[in-house]
């Protein structure tokens, strides 16, 4: 019961006698949300509500707890992620989730098909200051692709080398929503807002010297931007922002939708 066509086919089963109240109640019990031993609730509506399914985050919960997690909620979803799995959080959870796969570089662990076709129109680009701002980019990159959407990756364009990225131009010219994750003094955001013509998602990392202080001084670059059109998610958030890229372009799609129905 987590997506609008199963709901409205149960309805439906109910409406023209094929399916009992009793059936149709039983299907729909932990609808709201259903428990997991005594240390989580799982909001199955949350993807009927929001259209992003809940995902598990990994810190502070033991490998045992994740497993139990995933295997809940794999039986009502495609695809089942996790965030911020360390490799040997990882290790302990591959024998116990069936069909587990590890992107190490973005810290996610996820039940999904070998390959996911994109389900929305647009395109994601992931742009990255540097590479030590990878985990953070990869994590942004990987959660839009799980999430059906098509992403374009441009790596090391910071602008301590401007050259970089004025060179991959094509790149800016071609994406929907832009995420840009810049550590250090956080520039690129406000450098790439002045180049493109669609939104721009700034993602501060906590990559940087001593005076950084942890990714508050990019954070406050990126919020006193004197470019427009830039949106900020908090420290190292990629996942936050792919899930915003993603609402910006579901969005863009209701719009279309509803007025191609006018």
């Amino acid at each position: 019961m987590t997506n609008d066509k199963t709901l409205r086919s149960l309805l439906e089963g109910v409406a023209n006698g094929k399916v009992s109240p009793d059936m149709a109640l039983d299907s729909l019990k932990d609808f709201a949300y259903e428990s997991v031993g005594e240390f989580a609730k799982i909001d199955h509506h949350r993807q009927l509500r929001t259209g992003f399914p809940e995902v598990i985050w990994g810190p502070g919960k033991t490998p045992e707890q994740i497993a139990q997690i995933m295997e809940v909620m794999r039986l009502r979803n495609p695809v089942v992620m996790a965030t911020r799995i360390e490799p040997t959080v990882y290790a302990a959870l591959q024998p116990k989730v069936r069909g587990l796969r590890y992107y190490e570089s973005a810290r996610i662990c996820a039940i999904a098909p070998l390959t996911i076709e994109p389900q929305f129109e647009g395109v994601i680009s992931i742009l990255s200051a540097g590479t030590a701002d990878l985990p953070v980019a990869e994590e942004a990159a990987v959660t839009a692709e799980l999430s059906g959407f098509q992403v374009k990756r441009l790596w090391d364009v910071g602008v301590a080398g401007i050259h970089r990225l004025l060179s991959n131009r094509h790149l800016i010219d071609s994406a929907s929503v832009l995420i840009v994750v810049a550590g250090m003094e956080g520039a690129l955001p406000s450098v790439v807002a002045g180049l493109a013509d669609c939104p721009v998602i700034a993602v501060p990392t906590s990559i940087g010297y001593g005076a950084s202080f942890g990714g508050l001084a990019p954070l406050l670059t990126m919020l006193n931007s004197c470019a427009v059109g830039i949106g900020v998610v908090n420290i190292d958030n990629g996942f936050g922002a792919a899930v915003l890229a993603g609402q910006i372009l579901r969005t863009a799609e209701k719009l279309q939708l509803a007025s191609s129905g006018s």
